[in-house]
């Protein structure tokens, strides 16, 4: 057992240090505040991660992998309800990982590792994107030509990547609070969604708008 108590203690300090990232900002979080706050000494937390920039690295390995698995799921988005779950599952996620997005530029300017893989992260997000637009045309909700799949892969994506930003300015008191988080899920998914409509055809636009007026 003594063997394990390491390990459960760094996963500890990567869920607290998740928690006040989330609450206070990258930025605004010490690694003497995360010591005080797991009530252990500063010693023991470098034991685990020797600077502040590995607990970034560790969770961003986290997000990136929880990212994988749901961005293989595009191929199996069918018709406009899969892409309301699928979406809303996606901004989900950005939620539970939202210091990600809302100190992101920051945290490329001071973490190389996490600049390139930011980037991978968009290409395998337009790659999904573009993937369930295909699966869509395919299937007859939507009529889109490549072009259009393009254009409107890559809007997907700054919307879901920049959409916790656009929230913050709105309302920066409140807009990353847990208690506006369904809110927010809310519009981010329906506003991804929107920029399906006008490609939509006949027999699914009202469902489409049916649904997005639905929540």
């Amino acid at each position: 057992m003594a063997k394990k108590a390491p390990r459960r203690t760094a996963e500890r300090i990567l869920e607290v240090t998740l928690e006040l990232f989330n609450r206070f900002g990258e930025p605004n979080v010490s690694t003497t505040l995360i010591s005080s706050e797991l009530n252990i000494s500063p010693g023991n937390l470098y034991y685990h991660y020797p600077a502040k920039e590995e607990l970034v690295t560790a969770l961003y390995n986290r997000y990136e992998a929880a990212l994988d698995d749901l961005l293989e799921a595009a191929p199996g988005v069918h018709d406009v309800e899969d892409a309301w779950f699928f979406m809303h599952t996606l901004f989900e996620l950005v939620w539970q990982y939202r210091f990600l997005y809302r100190d992101l530029n920051d945290l490329l300017s001071k973490n190389r590792k996490l600049e390139t893989h930011i980037k991978d992260a968009l290409l395998h997000k337009t790659t999904a994107f573009r993937t369930l637009l295909d699966s869509l045309e395919h299937d007859g909700a939507l009529a889109i030509t490549v072009s259009e799949r393009e254009a409107t892969a890559t809007h997907m994506v700054v919307m879901l990547t920049w959409w916790l930003s656009y929230e913050y300015v709105r309302d920066p008191r409140h807009a990353l609070e847990p208690e506006s988080a369904q809110a927010s899920l809310l519009r981010g998914a329906k506003s991804v969604l929107s920029l399906l409509l006008p490609y939509a055809t006949v027999e699914h636009k009202e469902h489409l708008g049916a649904l997005l007026s639905a929540y």
